[in-house]
């Protein structure tokens, strides 16, 4: 289920770097870090101990393509 675009224009990654978050098929992705964060039942669930961290760590910028 998609979320509503306004909901993701506000949400960040709680992380110290705070970047916007992106959508990819059941969570949402840091522009920053590449951590995931689950969405459950459409709506998104930005916790720390829930968040499969991105290739370098939560909050540690990811190597760029």
């Amino acid at each position: 289920m998609p979320i509503d675009p306004d909901l993701l224009a506000i949400c960040v990654c709680p992380s110290d770097d705070h970047a916007p978050l992106r959508e990819l098929d059941d969570a949402l992705i840091c522009s920053y870090c590449a951590t995931s964060y689950p969405i459950r039942d459409g709506i998104p669930v930005l916790l720390m101990d829930d968040a499969t961290p991105g290739p370098n760590g939560i909050g540690v910028a990811a190597p760029r393509e």
